[in-house]
């Protein structure tokens, strides 16, 4: 909205305050800035606003405005008077305003700091936290103003507008004066108003996305008067999971007379029907799609799944399309899944949803899906009802050009019937606030990502979001920082989520190995050993092991306190004609669920091979079939044995062509056993199936150390798939003990850091550089920066003829390095531009001729002289500012086989002393910092100090975009920063920052 020519001009209407909120009952609001085009708004909101209300705002019966309160109302200077509006659509339903004031409290202009704020909001839209979220970003305004406390009086009997102003988190002050209570609140945030406001944003997002989930009544606008279609098969499908709310099918097409469709009321618009209609499903063209929305609007409907394509997958018009489609939902208080949606599924008993294309509704479970690409979501969605899971809800976004992955976090952080989130993304809006988000659900639970489009650079068609430039391998850094389980396909997120959501958290790496194979049992071993883990040697139970056998093994291995996971393999037996006996799968299932039905605190998880039954059998967990009457003794299996020496333990057994041991008489496929009759073993089953146990799922969000209710036990058809699940889980178990003893800044850094005195060269350094983009530091410069904050970097000398580097070396004494710093030649001593324990006067002159010769002449090598340092390790530290995911701190060794295979490590800044720590421990070349192959160990603890006070330095000053200490020598005692470079520029404006808002792509 732009302002009219009666504003001043000299203040231009700040469009960049206008934000779409989420309010506290999940529905949105839009918060803009007051302008004389709302006289007549202003007038009607105030006519709905009850007589009590006006008199807490006006201390006095005040029925009507008059006209020069309209006036004084609706016109502002953006500075000293300042006017914030709540609307849904188009009308007012609250306002707030502010007036510059001076110690006397009369009106004021800068440099008077303190305002008197106000607020009013409609009776009808009190308690949906409008009040709260006005403050938040009349808040913002008034900081960005120069104001600094807001002053505002208030009666007593105003419990409301009391609450709003006490629970904001904003440090104030009380006192009674003249019959009113007086309120000062200082408005510079602080933790608490940090940690309220995002606890209002998690709960009002989540609240949202509940709501688009659990509809009390759904109207699928595009159905069609014949089978087929994408609306009809929306309604089909409604129909078809047992919707427990009412449905509608409305199309504008319809006959007059159609009363019905598919046996629900048929309607030509949504205004036809008498009920309220909390969710709309568009299906619809695109062109007729902002027709659909109107009418929504207008009829009170409270989210929007929009199938329809034809919008930013389409290109720029299609981009622009979609953002008016944003703008209208949002102007209505709707929130949008879609467009190009696949749609939503919620298998809550309760609700029974499932608008979505897909053709059957997947089984109740513990696992939350959000994707991006509906592809990927009927992929997901038929893999894992072919594996038995089940899910507790589903989103496929399409374009999510509003809903989306950080939504669905919020969602799943407080969701009862979610145990497991597994997300699938190709782009990140906010990258900062995902990390965040992500932190706090894993605490509590695992959240499983698949990001696509990881190498192109750009983001997928349809994805209006910002692009990061960061390197995929440090995104995947930062989610692991956050406690997210990046895995790299589908088909791995699925088989950690089975893990997850059936079976507890591991205490640690230590697996134990069972099974009937030996060749299997060390294909598993092997693996373990490449994830990382602590196998102890398999223990071969032979071919001729009984479920009997499967169940005691299983049972001691959980009762072993020596180990912390347990696999269990198992492979068809062999009949006494050679073929391969799968049998039904019961007995074997019902062994290893009775094994584990005592509720065991290790996760169990099972590898098969080609053994028919098995999934449907541990879906069942049921059988009837008898016990095998014959046992076979355990071995253990050492790593370096042969494959599959089974024990002959029946004079009638034959050899298979694999070697392996057959029973004599293979009982039949189904039924029960008879007496006396030796049973083959049962069978594991189809490819990734999963047992549940009796008693529920396992929980999640319970403490990792607490003993977990037994769960669904987990099959792969491969070792290698179902130890890396594994390997996922003892990872995310070991963050989620770290996460709950958080990691600190040592205080000392406190004592010895310079923070104004960096503020101050920063600002001088801009000063002279009116380029946006910044400016590099001189040696020099960075040099005095660095220092502020306890970094030394050893001095240099330029040389720019021998005379000149004889001289330098005589001020730093001998021994010293030569070397050039010509771009081209920086860090490459492999090129040979450095020369290093110059030792006299003689070996510098000839040093200085050999480099020229080689290389070329001293004004394009740019040669210098510097002090030698101690002998080390050598390093690079590097601290840099992306737009989209914030500051981050990188460090790896210094040197082109680092480089080469891109062995850095990386995280988010502010770094705590944990974060320092692991830092350096998670390159793949950490042995050699702590005395690889007899070496001395280095100083680890001041290179970690150098970490955080580089981190320390890049958080307290974003205009300190990018920093690189190369190379710092890490000795067995201290280190030297021989080189150092630092870019300064104004700071990459932030969208995790400030007021809530929702973002606008």
């Amino acid at each position: 909205m732009e302002p009219t020519p009666e504003q001043s001009p000299h203040h231009a209407y700040p469009d960049h305050w206008e934000a779409d909120v989420v309010l506290r009952d999940g529905g949105t609001a839009r918060i803009r800035p007051i302008t004389t085009d709302d006289a007549e708004r202003l007038v009607s909101f105030y006519e709905q606003v009850s007589d009590e209300s006006k008199y807490y705002r006006f201390f006095a019966p005040y029925p009507r405005l008059s006209d020069r309160d309209v006036h004084r109302f609706t016109h502002h200077d953006y500075v000293d008077r300042v006017g914030l509006a709540v609307t849904i659509g188009g009308e007012f339903i609250g306002t707030v305003r502010y007036d510059r004031i001076d110690d006397t409290g009369r009106p004021a202009s800068a440099p008077a700091d303190e305002a008197e704020v106000a607020f009013l909001v409609q009776d009808a839209h009190q308690g949906r936290g409008v009040a709260s979220a006005l403050l938040e970003h009349i808040a913002a305004v008034a900081r960005e103003r120069g104001i600094r406390r807001f002053a505002a009086e208030v009666l007593p009997a105003n419990n409301k507008m009391i609450k709003v102003f006490r629970d904001g988190g904003y440090t104030q002050r009380r006192s009674f004066e003249d019959g009113s209570v007086h309120l000062t609140l200082d408005l510079e945030p602080t933790e608490k108003s940090l940690a309220v406001q995002r606890g209002r944003e998690q709960r009002a997002e989540a609240r949202s996305v509940q709501r688009l989930l659990a509809p009390g009544s759904v109207a699928v606008i595009g159905t069609g008067r014949t089978p087929g279609g994408v609306g009809r098969t929306v309604l089909r499908n409604l129909l078809a999971a047992g919707y427990t709310g009412r449905t509608y099918a409305v199309n504008r097409a319809f006959d007059e007379g159609l009363a019905t469709l598919d046996g629900v009321p048929a309607h030509r618009s949504l205004g036809e029907i008498d009920e309220q209609v909390d969710l709309a499903v568009i299906a619809v063209p695109a062109h007729r799609v902002p027709e659909a929305v109107a009418d929504c609007g207008e009829h009170g409907v409270q989210g929007l799944v929009v199938l329809s394509a034809g919008y930013a997958e389409r290109g720029a018009e299609g981009r622009e399309l979609q953002r008016e489609l944003v703008r209208q939902a949002r102007s209505y208080g709707m929130r949008i899944i879609g467009p190009n949606a696949f749609g939503i599924i919620n298998t809550a008993e309760t609700v029974r949803l499932n608008a979505s294309l897909a053709p059957e509704s997947p089984a109740r479970g513990r696992i939350g899906l959000f994707t991006q690409s509906g592809a990927i979501g009927i992929a997901l969605l038929s893999g894992l009802h072919r594996r038995g899971a089940g899910l507790s809800s589903f989103i496929s976004a399409g374009n999510r050009a509003d809903v989306s992955g950080n939504d669905f976090l919020q969602y799943s952080f407080e969701d009862p019937d979610t145990d497991v989130a597994l997300l699938y993304l190709e782009s990140l809006g906010n990258p900062r606030k995902f990390t965040r988000l992500a932190r706090r659900t894993a605490a509590v639970k695992p959240v499983v990502v698949v990001k696509g489009a990881r190498h192109s650079g750009t983001n997928p068609p349809g994805h209006a979001v910002p692009v990061s430039r960061i390197p995929d391998t440090t995104v995947s850094a930062l989610m692991r920082q956050a406690g997210v389980i990046r895995v790299d396909t589908v088909t791995e997120m699925v088989d950690a989520g089975l893990l997850l959501a059936g079976q507890p958290l591991p205490a640690g790496p230590r697996v134990a190995i069972l099974g009937n194979s030996e060749s299997l049992g060390l294909l598993t071993y092997d693996a373990c050993l490449a994830e990382g883990l602590r196998p102890r040697p398999p223990v071969d139970l032979t071919t001729a092991a009984s479920p009997q056998d499967f169940r005691d093994a299983l049972a001691e291995a959980l009762a072993d306190g020596t180990c912390d996971a347990v696999i269990v393999t198992a492979i068809p037996w062999v009949g006494e004609n050679g073929e391969a006996e799968t049998g039904d799968g019961q007995v074997l299932a019902e062994a290893l669920t009775k094994a584990v039905a005592g509720g065991s605190a290790k996760p169990v998880a099972v590898v098969h091979v080609e053994i028919g039954g098995l999934a449907e059998a541990l879906a069942a967990a049921s059988s009837t079939a008898a016990p095998r009457p014959r046992t076979a003794a355990p071995r253990t299996v050492s790593p370096e044995a042969g494959a599959d020496r089974a024990a002959t333990t029946a004079p009638e057994a034959t050899k298979d062509r694999a070697g392996t041991t057959a029973p004599a008489t293979p009982a039949a496929r189904t039924g029960p056993t008879a007496p006396g009759t030796a049973t083959a073993t049962p069978a594991l089953g189809t490819p990734g199936s999963e047992a549940p146990a009796s008693g529920t799922p396992a929980d999640a969000t319970a403490d990792p150390e607490a003993p977990p209710r037994p769960g669904r036990i987990p099959a792969y058809p491969a070792a290698e798939r179902a130890v890396r699940a594994l390997a996922e889980a003892v990872k995310y178990a070991q963050w989620r003990r770290q996460a709950a003893v958080p990691g600190k800044i040592p205080e000392f850094l406190d004592d010895t850091i310079d923070e104004a005195g960096a503020a101050a060269l920063i600002e001088a350094q801009l000063a002279t550089a009116p380029d946006p983009r910044g400016r590099p530091l001189t040696h020099d410069e960075a040099r005095e920066l660095l220092g502020r904050y306890g970094i030394d970097v050893r001095p240099t000398l330029p040389a720019p003829d021998p005379e000149a580097a004889v001289a330098a070396a005589a001020r730093l004494g001998y021994p010293v390095a030569l070397k050039t710093t010509a771009p081209h030649l920086r860090h490459r001593a492999d090129l040979g531009g450095v020369r290093l324990d110059v030792a006299d006067e003689e070996a510098l002159r000839r040093a200085y001729g050999e480099l020229t010769d080689l290389l070329g002449k001293p004004a394009e090598l740019l040669p210098v002289v510097q002090a030698m340092a101690p002998r080390g390790v050598d390093t690079v530290v590097r601290a840099s500012i992306d737009a989209a995911a914030g500051a981050i701190l990188s460090f790896g060794l210094a040197g082109a086989p680092s480089e080469l295979l891109g062995d850095t490590a990386h995280r988010l800044v502010p770094a705590t002393d944990r974060d320092a720590a692991e830092l350096i421990r998670s390159i793949r070349a950490a042995p050699v910092l702590f005395g690889w192959r007899g070496s001395a160990p280095v100083d680890t603890a001041a290179l970690e100090e150098l970490l955080l006070r580089l981190s320390r330095l890049v958080d307290d000053h974003p205009e300190v975009v990018s920093v690189a200490l190369e190379p710092v020598v890490v000795a067995p005692q201290g280190l030297t920063v021989l080189g150092a470079s630092v870019r300064l520029a104004p700071p990459p404006a932030r969208s995790d920052v400030g007021p809530r808002r929702l973002p606008n792509y």
